[in-house]
């Protein structure tokens, strides 16, 4: 018997500008495919420029459900980040968030059990997982990450609490900036 194939995903994407610069979300009916942070804006000039919270900037005219419900999310991240708890989390529909992959696990483990203004240890998720020695896997699992902000990859800190590396080294700045964020919204 011949597999059925899948039938394609018709995406769509919207555009938000916010603190972090400008962020794509991309997803279809079924749910948010991507969430991409183009660190368009280099830090030193987002200050003044940027937006305190975050606004669509560009969007089709049809949106499916999921994705609204994900812009919704994302400002209410930036404006009440404390709130985001108490909200409804989009479906996901991304191959690496499917089936019963390590990278599936990790990821699901540090949506579910680490909280806002929470920091966990790469070595104490790959515990969570089950796989104490999996410290090298967990960062992996971190790199593939589609659905950065909303999985919050950022909260996975080195076990001696240096931040370690965000969207490979290159958004570092930002992870620091997302905690930062998050401590104050925790205080607040």
């Amino acid at each position: 018997m011949k597999k059925q194939k899948e039938s394609q995903c018709t995406q769509k994407t919207i555009s938000l500008l916010s603190p972090l610069g400008t962020i794509q979300v991309s997803g279809c009916e079924n749910g948010v495919h991507t969430i991409q942070i183009l660190m368009d804006v280099a830090p030193a000039e987002r200050g003044s420029k940027a937006p305190q919270s975050c606004v669509v900037n560009d969007s089709p005219a049809e949106t499916s459900p999921e994705l609204q419900r994900c812009v919704e999310w994302l400002q209410a991240y930036f404006s009440e980040p404390q709130t985001t708890g108490s909200l409804p989390l989009p479906a996901f529909h991304h191959p690496a968030l499917q089936g019963d992959t390590f990278t599936s696990r990790v990821l699901q483990v540090l949506l579910r059990d680490v909280k806002f203004g929470e920091t966990v240890s790469y070595k104490r998720l790959a515990e969570m997982v089950g796989n104490p020695r999996a410290v090298r896997a967990v960062g992996g699992a971190m790199r593939r990450n589609p659905i950065p902000l909303i999985i919050p990859c950022h909260r996975v800190i080195s076990s001696s609490g240096q931040s370690g590396p965000y969207m490979s080294g290159k958004g570092n700045h930002l992870k620091q900036w997302l905690l930062t964020h998050e401590r104050q919204g925790k205080e607040g």
